[in-house]
């Protein structure tokens, strides 16, 4: 997603404390990337777990539509599922 700079991309300023800084520069070029690859994945983050979200949530949806016919009551006991278990 943020491989590339041939996108068009919005510049910004953020300003951190030295010891942060450096730390991120360390984690960056551990990455095999720069710093502000590294805060432009962190910020996209929030969108990429919403998108996510969104995906399971409709998993979910269709996968309780598929299921006709559940009860509490047919399944197994403790001692059944313990059985099973040791096999």
């Amino acid at each position: 997603m943020w491989s590339s700079y041939c996108e068009t991309a919005k510049n910004i300023t953020v300003s951190v404390a030295d010891d942060v800084y450096r730390a991120a520069r360390i984690r960056a070029g551990g990455d095999g990337t720069s710093v502000s690859a590294l805060v432009a994945r962190y910020l996209a983050s929030p969108v990429v777990f919403d998108v996510e979200k969104k995906r399971l949530e409709e998993q979910q949806r269709r996968l309780q539509r598929e299921i006709k016919h559940f009860r509490a009551g047919d399944r197994l006991g403790r001692d059944e599922i313990h059985d099973r278990a040791v096999r």
